[in-house]
């Protein structure tokens, strides 16, 4: 079923989480150990992040550097599938821009479509880690509205082939990603709205947030994006903060602000431990007022956390 087909259907606030593929060397167990447990509160999708490629260089024999190109964390298409196999859940796999031409990607919706997936969350991806910004790959999408339009193109029959005539028609239903804190890369919030605007008009179903602890930001983005016409389902995301680490890391990586009150009682926390048990707790507070606010999901970034989201949707379901 479509992510916007639970969410016309449903009474209630659903429940969604979101994985990362196992790094190479691992098996699709570490999935299922990961997710097992979580499968108690029925979630009604499960999104399965897509990494791009890296390059490193090894060195030779005769002291010269060969550029070798290696994915770290491969299978996304593959993993969305045995997710759905093996528990009768929707998957909803990201499509990124880096590291990916049109053709590739293409070919990449073709199989989601043999195998049954018709969810998918358009994304422009990360800079290389090598790179200062980002840089499309010759022949692809530089920007996400120009890969959502690639997904909506196919869902109209139109290949990048012009020799091919009524192309099967795909029934792919887009998320595109939301920041109630505005893209870091955008001058300001209403810039960044402009460009959230043009990505539903090109044909986004809904729109999934950035993570954020402060829920008055998301309020006021929710109100924003309504008073520029904005009118699809827009989904919160979130995680808590399980290190003391993270209270400088989560800022820098993702452009977020981090409320005092959380970050205060971060700071007395004499270990780990018990900064996972605040995060928790504020995490818990979040999911409890969104829910009340009536939004029409709860998404959790796990990430390799299952057991803080069992406590937090235990306490909120």
């Amino acid at each position: 079923m479509k992510v916007i087909d639970h969410i016309r259907q449903a009474k209630d606030t659903l429940i969604s989480f979101e994985i990362l593929p196992p790094l190479k060397g691992k098996n699709i167990n570490s999935i299922y150990d990961h997710l097992d447990p979580l499968m108690e509160f029925k979630p009604s999708f499960i999104n399965v992040t897509y990494h791009r490629s890296e390059h490193i260089f090894k060195k030779r024999i005769d002291g010269s550097f060969e550029k070798v190109q290696v994915r770290k964390r491969p299978g996304t298409v593959a993993i969305c599938a045995a997710i759905m196999n093996h528990y009768q859940v929707d998957a909803v796999p990201h499509l990124i821009c880096g590291g990916f031409n049109k053709r590739e990607t293409e070919d990449a919706l073709i199989d989601l479509n043999f195998l049954g997936i018709d969810n998918v969350l358009a994304l422009r991806g990360d800079a290389a880690k090598n790179e200062s910004s980002f840089e499309p790959e010759i022949g692809g999408n530089r920007y996400s509205i120009d890969l959502l339009k690639q997904v909506v193109n196919l869902n109209n029959g139109i290949y990048l082939e012009e020799d091919i005539r009524d192309g099967h028609r795909t029934s792919f239903c887009i998320g595109t990603a939301g920041y109630p804190e505005k893209h870091f890369e955008s001058p300001n919030l209403q810039t960044d709205l402009e460009f959230l605007k043009a990505k539903v008009d090109a044909g986004a179903d809904y729109i999934l947030t950035q993570m954020f602890f402060d829920n008055q930001k998301f309020f006021e983005f929710v109100s924003a994006c309504r008073a520029a016409g904005i009118d699809v389902p827009i989904i919160p995301g979130l995680k808590p903060i399980t290190t003391k680490k993270q209270l400088t890391v989560i800022p820098r990586t993702f452009n977020v602000d981090i409320p005092t009150d959380l970050s205060n009682e971060i700071m007395k926390a004499k270990t780990d431990a018990d900064v996972e048990k605040v995060g928790t707790e504020w995490l818990i507070a979040q999911s409890k007022e969104l829910k009340q606010a009536g939004v029409p999901v709860l998404h959790y970034y796990t990430l390799g956390k299952p057991r803080v989201f069992y406590n937090v949707v235990k306490e909120v379901r």
